[in-house]
């Protein structure tokens, strides 16, 4: 075991000057790595706070008993991380954290009535998504997007759901529209947000055949109409496809309700 002792050293703040915090990493990890996760952590507790004076080098190597290499390497961590700012010749300070990123809580996820209040915003944004790729579509992307449709429809032919088919032909549809933030959306919120597994499972046979099929043939008049270039028919062939998901949703809500059951996210 490797353990490096850092002292916090804070303007105007007693206190946290005279913190010493230890941490014990397996000998495997790099120096530089166990002094950045020491300071990474003092910045996240607040033990350092922004605007901060990080301990000078030579405090490092003396408190932490790494030498000046190791030093460096752990600060110029930390500034690509964007945790600190190196400024000529006054020393290294904690900087400003960022605005908090937009996010989904895990429990918000498991909320089905959240899904489906993300599964709004998805239809708001997806609509004008599918009519942006319309417009700029390649003709690569229509083979790549009629052929994740075909292969939805074996997969359901197959017994399955087409799940993860599906999700890429969304995340095709996101590529081809030219936008990267489009892709990157997709890929934070993910696809799988009506869970569909849960949704057909409950139902009989014929009930889920029904249901994936519908799905299969809104997936293709969406992709017939961006290969067309068509990008009104493309809008309202989203908004078909994610409306039908959306009360798809709601219904089962209901039945849960009805059951006088919570209303969570079934397990796929």
């Amino acid at each position: 075991m490797t353990s490096l002792k850092i002292s916090a050293n804070r303007s105007g703040r007693e206190d946290a000057m005279e913190q010493r915090m230890q941490i014990r990493m397996p000998a495997r990890r790099s120096l530089a790595s166990e002094l950045v996760e020491q300071l990474r952590g003092q910045i996240e507790a607040g033990v350092l706070a922004p605007g901060d004076k990080i301990p000078t080098e030579r405090e490092l190597v003396e408190d932490s008993g790494v030498s000046r290499t190791v030093v460096r390497e752990a600060i110029a961590r930390l500034a690509a991380e964007g945790m600190v700012e190196p400024r000529q010749g006054s020393g290294v300070f904690v900087t400003e954290p960022p605005p908090p990123a937009f996010q989904v809580t895990h429990g918000e996820l498991g909320d089905l009535i959240e899904v489906c209040r993300l599964l709004e915003l998805r239809l708001a944004v997806e609509t004008e998504m599918a009519g942006l790729a319309a417009e700029r579509r390649s003709e690569t992307d229509v083979a790549e997007m009629q052929g994740l449709v075909s292969r939805i429809a074996a997969d359901i032919a197959d017994r399955g759901d087409g799940t993860e088919a599906d999700e890429a032909l969304h995340l095709t549809i996101a590529r081809a529209s030219g936008n990267q933030y489009f892709v990157r959306f997709l890929e934070f919120l993910g696809t799988r947000l009506v869970p569909r597994r849960g949704l057909v499972t409950d139902e009989s046979p014929e009930e889920r055949r029904d249901y994936l099929t519908a799905v299969h043939d809104e997936h293709r008049a969406l992709v017939d109409a961006i290969a067309r270039k068509d990008a009104d028919a493309a809008r309202q062939a989203a908004r078909r496809h994610l409306e039908h998901g959306r009360g798809k949703l709601e219904r089962f809500i209901e039945r849960q309700r009805g059951a006088d059951k919570p209303a969570r996210r079934p397990r796929g």
